[in-house]
């Protein structure tokens, strides 16, 4: 099988395309690059903009998979104008592309962030999205962009996904999980803004599972999947986090709690992805630290610039700002 990892080169698609090309698949990964390229030789890599690529592009793939994008809420509070073009015209674009293209699947990394602040309940995929920051309605206009296009011999599936963790070649430091890690192992503190909002877990490695299943499914298959471990609030995510610190270093951590107020708040099910997808995560919180622990001597200053998403993307807007005033 023939697969496009359309921004393949984050955070998820360093630890996704290695897994499609371990179960056979041939892989090509189109991406801008912004954070470098830690994909193992063996998988092609190209550094291109997705708006440039068109049906003739896509022709000769069976599936796509969409990664690119702005990927959290700062990134889009800071420039929410490219995070809706990016987040919410590219993916249907892309999807256009490649149903003219006669690509049979096209698989969109969406996120549980589009829920916004739910009632104290699961919410499944039948649910009502009501996210009013940037990031989540933008996502949310481009899941509903791709998933209008299924038609018999195009199946178009949206990956909701909890928020992730754990290692990746392309690390992250800026998520839930990862931060308090970084937080325990540097500071021996955990600060913890509000501990009763509820967030939906995963490990990255697990989501990577995720999409090579939704690859693998019935070919009439599509729909919305949330994909999540489970759902913890983030009081029990310190404490876990803690836990799992205190047992590899020996030393005694502290959690500092703060109460800010936070309007995300929200817990989902998963039963439909484990139903249809037949997907069922492996890895705990204990896990991910597990994970990030055996790569910490690996990761050098867990607080340099290339471990943050705002950061990188601050530094590009910035050349691409000095670029046009030279060009004048």
């Amino acid at each position: 099988m023939k697969i496009l990892v359309a921004g393949g080169a984050g955070y998820i698609g360093s630890v996704l395309a290695p897994l499609l090309h371990e179960h056979g698949c041939q892989v090509d990964v189109i991406d801008l690059m912004w954070f470098g390229n830690h994909l193992p030789r063996g998988i092609s890599a190209t550094k291109r903009d997705l708006f440039s690529l068109d049906a003739t592009d896509l022709a000769g793939y069976d599936q796509v998979i969409f990664l690119a994008g702005l990927s959290n809420d700062p990134m889009a509070e800071y420039d929410p104008v490219m995070n809706f073009v990016q987040n919410g015209a590219l993916p249907p674009y892309l999807a256009f592309c490649a149903q003219k293209a006669g690509v049979k699947r096209f698989i969109y990394a969406s996120s549980c962030s589009i829920y916004g602040y739910t009632e104290n309940r699961l919410y499944d995929e039948d649910a009502p999205v009501f996210c009013s920051y940037p990031y989540g309605i933008s996502k949310t206009v481009g899941e509903r962009g791709v998933l209008q296009q299924e038609q018999e011999g195009f199946s178009t599936i949206a990956l909701r996904q909890g928020t992730v963790n754990g290692h990746s070649p392309r690390m992250r430091f800026d998520l839930i999980v990862n931060t308090m890690f970084k937080s325990a192992m540097t500071d021996g503190r955990i600060v913890v803004n509000n501990p009763a909002i509820w967030r939906p877990i995963i490990d990255v490695r697990d989501t990577a599972k995720a999409f090579v299943c939704a690859v693998r499914a019935e070919p009439e298959l599509s729909g919305v999947y949330n994909i999540a471990y489970d759902n913890f609030t983030v009081g029990q995510v310190a404490e876990e986090v803690k836990k799992a610190v205190e047992k590899h270093t020996g030393k005694a951590i502290d959690i500092e709690t703060r109460n800010t107020p936070d309007f995300r708040n929200y817990k989902v099910d998963c039963a439909k992805a484990n139903t249809q997808l037949h997907f069922r995560p492996d890895c705990a919180i204990a896990d991910i630290v597990d994970s990030l622990f055996a790569h910490y001597a690996d990761y050098g200053d867990l607080t340099k610039e290339d471990y943050y998403n705002i950061e990188v993307f601050k530094k590009i807007k910035k050349q691409q700002t000095e670029n046009a005033l030279g060009a004048h």
